[in-house]
């Protein structure tokens, strides 16, 4: 049997939007340059937040971004192209912009642009131009586009075109005014794409000075000649010699008898408008063009080459690269660095409120769910829970492909009622025998990874008596729409019990008074983590058998720690599920909580930096025990055990072989 050819990297567009509803045009020409590989479309939102202001604060205004683009998918289902939405916080645009190009590995930035200023901007600016020149004082030169697509574009990450929008609908003839050089290739290349997109016609123009003499323009037109034959792709392109006094003009005049016009940037930067660092952008012809001709404008610029400099210019500018280097260690300090996590990375559970749409994206990406119920003594809560959950999210929506009680010997009526509602019961004791077995949550969980299949996995307590689908969905989405989050924990207010009574701010005892402060004090990367001990959480399968699991009350901690050590922070998301009501515990048993999750910590600690901080009276815990008017000490020997990765589990191995060769 012949190898099996390597499936070509899809061709990756980012496209930088300020207002979606303008991003019709910008996916319909982006759908259509994908150089002869399938095309994937990133739709980003970058919210700026001001210098002297926390980058937490961009939080409400990323939730708000991410849902104003999720219109913009609708545009890429009518062209037939995959698009996914992501938001990056940032002192500036143009920062976001260019972080996201190395994130996503773009090969094209697509830029809208309402194009240039009215008479009342251009004014505004020219005055405040005099006014500065008056005072002494320099001002910086107005843009040519727009700050952040100016600032892009002299970084020139990748591959850039700047979209003039007067419309796509129709496309019978496009334009492509040519002066060689790679940027006029590259909008050959648009050009051939968009051609066989809109099944158009191109013309390639190339303006030559008036009255060269028929020996010049015989030249001209062999090399205009030789430039089709290299790059035209034969199809349906001719080409087109102008004589003109003036450029701009001449293509401007052009462009009247055209639907679209491509062109490059000016090849020599002697053409282009340099900025403050002497980078240009794409010459005077090209934004000219964009400015005035009545179709839509795409210019375009190649990622620039870098030349070799000399050894002075290499001297001069040590200075400006130690600037630089400071600049990058402080903007990425942990202070802001969890910052922008926490605003980047912090969802809520109505973002994905459409669970059609959720649907698609797991069908889309060959993905399967699971969802693990573990329970102890859930006679009470056990049926709502899965009626609530199984009714929306696996009846009526096919986004749940397995659910799955995991029951820790209860001796109530839990794993009767889950049987009875139709989903099957696994007591965790009963689960890989030969590996013996814990009593506690986390060895629960850690079985249930044996028993449960999905591609994605998700826990849910089973002790929620206000349970809602959002429990559920608001943990798949941030999973099912950002690659590269790994891992997603929710928080809800927690109201205190109290008889019949509810105390809004009383929940989270152990949480506020141990494990917050225990994390900012040692784990500070893991600070923005709103409620680290929850209950609720799914992660994908390929992460989670690689981690080790505490058997008991440190399971969650333990896995935040892991996780942030193998997949590094952003690999870890939140989501807000409002509000959750459970069963609360006693204080002695939150005290006995408390010191298995510190005891984890430290040994996570010693991990870490190879040390040894518990000794063996670091084992027990001596709790007060009082009766009547006498009072001693009670030792209690409190502790997790810790068990493999899953993945290392022979037993385990054989089964997700066997279900890979099922598939």
């Amino acid at each position: 049997m012949a190898p099996r050819a390597k499936a070509r990297e899809p061709y990756r567009i980012l496209l930088p939007l300020a207002n979606p509803r303008t991003a019709r045009d910008l996916v319909r020409i982006g759908s259509g340059v994908g150089n002869g590989r399938a095309t994937e479309i990133t739709a980003l939102g970058v919210v700026e937040v001001p210098e002297g202001v926390s980058l937490s604060e961009g939080a409400t205004q990323a939730r708000t971004a991410r849902r104003l683009l999720q219109r913009v998918l609708d545009f890429g289902d009518e062209e037939g192209v995959a698009i996914r939405t992501m938001v990056r916080i940032g002192r500036h645009a143009a920062d976001g912009v260019i972080e996201a190009v190395g994130e996503e590995g773009a090969n094209l930035v697509i830029f809208g642009w309402g194009g240039p200023p009215t008479p009342s901007q251009a004014a505004r600016a020219e005055a405040e131009a005099i006014e500065a020149r008056l005072s002494g004082a320099t001002l910086a030169s107005p843009p040519v586009f727009s700050e952040t697509i100016d600032a892009v574009v002299r970084e020139s990450p990748c591959d850039i075109a700047v979209v003039k929008q007067r419309g796509v609908e129709k496309v019978k003839s496009i334009l492509v005014p040519v002066r060689g050089g790679p940027h006029a290739e590259l909008a050959m290349r648009l050009a051939r794409d968009l051609g066989k997109r809109f099944d158009s016609d191109v013309a390639v123009l190339h303006v030559v000075p008036k009255g060269i003499g028929n020996r010049a323009l015989k030249r001209e037109q062999e090399a205009l000649d030789r430039f089709l034959e290299d790059h035209g792709g034969g199809r349906r392109v001719k080409g087109l010699i102008r004589e003109a006094t003036s450029v701009k003009t001449a293509i401007v005049r052009e462009a009247s008898h055209h639907d679209l016009v491509i062109m490059g940037a000016a090849a020599q930067p002697s053409d282009a408008r340099p900025g403050p660092d002497g980078r240009y952008l794409f010459g005077s012809v090209p934004e000219a063009v964009a400015s005035r001709a009545k179709p839509t404008v795409i210019v375009v610029k190649t990622r620039q080459a870098l030349g070799l400099a000399t050894f002075e210019q290499l001297r001069a500018a040590e200075g400006t690269l130690a600037e630089a280097d400071a600049f990058v260690e402080r903007s990425q300090s942990l202070p802001t660095v969890v910052d922008k996590w926490f605003a980047e990375n912090t969802f809520h559970a109505s973002e994905f409120k459409d669970i059609g749409r959720l649907v698609e994206l797991k069908e889309k990406q060959n993905l399967t769910v699971s969802v693990g119920l573990p329970a102890l003594n859930e006679e009470k809560t056990i049926g709502l829970v899965i009626r609530r959950i199984k009714s929306q999210l696996m009846d009526r929506y096919p986004l749940i492909d397995q659910m799955l009680v995991i029951d820790s010997d209860s001796t109530d009526r839990t794993a009767e009622i889950a049987t009875d509602l139709g989903v099957r019961v696994v007591r965790h004791s009963q689960i890989l025998p030969e590996m013996g077995s814990y009593v506690g949550k986390g060895e629960a969980l850690w079985k249930s990874l044996h028993e449960l299949e999905g591609d994605i996995v998700a826990w849910i307590d089973t002790d929620i008596s206000n349970i809602q689908p959002r429990f559920v969905f608001g943990l798949l989405g941030p999973l099912l729409r950002e690659p590269r989050i790994q891992y997603v924990k929710g928080f809800y207010q927690r109201p205190l019990k109290q008889g019949d009574k509810l105390v809004p701010e009383g929940g989270g005892r152990v949480t506020e008074l141990m494990a917050r402060p225990l994390i900012n004090l040692f784990f500070p990367e893991l600070s923005g983590m709103i409620q680290p001990l929850s209950g609720e959480y799914a992660g994908r399968r390929s992460l989670l058998e690689s981690l080790p699991f505490f058997s008991g009350y440190a399971v969650e901690t333990g896995l935040l720690i892991d996780i942030l050590d193998a997949a590094g922070l952003p690999a870890l998301g939140q989501v807000d599920l409002e509000r959750r009501i459970h069963r609360n515990q006693a204080l002695p048993s939150l005290s006995q909580m408390s010191y298995v999750i510190l005891q984890a910590a430290i040994r996570k600690l010693e991990e870490r930096h190879r040390i040894q901080l518990l000794t063996e009276v670091g084992h027990g815990m001596k709790q007060i025990h009082q009766e009547g008017d006498s009072f001693s000490l009670v030792v209690r020997e409190i502790g997790d055990q810790i068990r493999p990765p899953m993945q290392s589990v022979p037993a385990y191995q054989e089964k997700r072989k066997a279900l890979k060769a099922g598939r």
